[in-house]
């Protein structure tokens, strides 16, 4: 079983900013998904790596000055993944005329160039966050076709399937989570994208024979640090690479050591301080 613990936070006043800064802080600790409440966000972290000491480290050490933060704790259980998303959170997400994400329990979903069927589980990658969507509109507005891609940190393998409908004919998608890696093997079958190869494991099930004409990698900054190196090993000179999962404050670290493994810089989008950057291999 995968049961995920689920801790909301209720923070007054209620402001984006510190629930943002919040966010950032959980992650570095182990938390994989945030949704905003009415009164704060709700956060989750699988059962194992819950840690009670973590939490209060945080809010005791929270950096922005005038913020009062409370929270409780809950087991949501596995089995209970789909009910909680289909009773609170998941609808479907519009990006215009080009796409629209939604799942099987969604009735009279508007019609787009590409429809995506998501079942998240307890898998993350909906197409909420602001990292997430970086990613959807940069994937439609690259030209993939005939394009070998990679996915890192798939989750659902979402991104990894847009990028097979957007016309990539060599997909990769891997998570170093193992109920990630059965859901995104479940989703690309859903989506008719079965020749997607979803692997389990880090930086380290990226084969020596591999060379993608772009890789994908939402993930958080510490890991993007850690495995830039990994992620130009299989690229060629001309492959871009899209990061996201951090915020603007992040960037230069990062363009630093982009340029340290020969990437160049192109652009950046941003999205209440939430940040994507694209290279290119030089």
């Amino acid at each position: 079983m995968n049961d995920y613990t689920r801790v909301k936070f209720t923070v007054v006043p209620n402001e984006e900013a510190a629930t943002d800064v919040l966010a950032a802080l959980l992650a570095e600790v182990g938390f994989e998904s945030f949704v905003q409440e009415e009164n704060g966000m709700s956060a989750y972290v699988p059962q194992a790596l819950y840690n009670a000491e973590n939490i209060a480290t945080v809010v005791e050490e929270f950096p922005l000055q005038g913020f009062a933060i409370t929270y409780e704790s809950e087991i949501i259980e596995g089995e209970d993944w789909n009910a909680e998303w289909e009773k609170n959170y998941f609808q479907p997400i519009v990006l215009g005329e080009e796409c629209v994400i939604h799942s099987t329990f969604h009735k009279d979903v508007p019609k787009a160039r590409y429809d995506i069927l998501i079942d998240p589980k307890m898998a993350f990658g909906t197409g909420y966050h602001q990292t997430t969507c970086h990613m959807l509109r940069a994937i439609l507005a690259s030209d993939m076709t005939g394009k070998s891609v990679l996915d890192m940190g798939c989750g659902t393998a979402l991104l990894a399937i847009l990028a097979r409908k957007h016309g990539a004919t060599d997909v990769v998608a891997i998570d170093i989570d193992e109920f990630a890696y059965e859901n995104a093997k479940e989703n690309v079958v859903l989506n008719g994208t079965p020749d997607i190869e979803v692997r389990l494991g880090g930086a380290e099930a990226i084969k020596e024979s591999d060379s993608f004409d772009f890789v994908i990698a939402n993930i958080n900054r510490n890991i993007l640090l850690m495995d830039m190196k990994n992620y130009v090993r299989c690229m060629h000179k001309g492959s871009q690479i899209f990061i996201s999962g951090f915020y603007t404050d992040d960037m230069d670290v990062l363009k630093e050591e982009a340029a340290r493994h020969g990437l160049q810089y192109i652009d950046y989008a941003e999205d209440n301080r939430w940040a994507m950057m694209r290279f290119t291999k030089r």
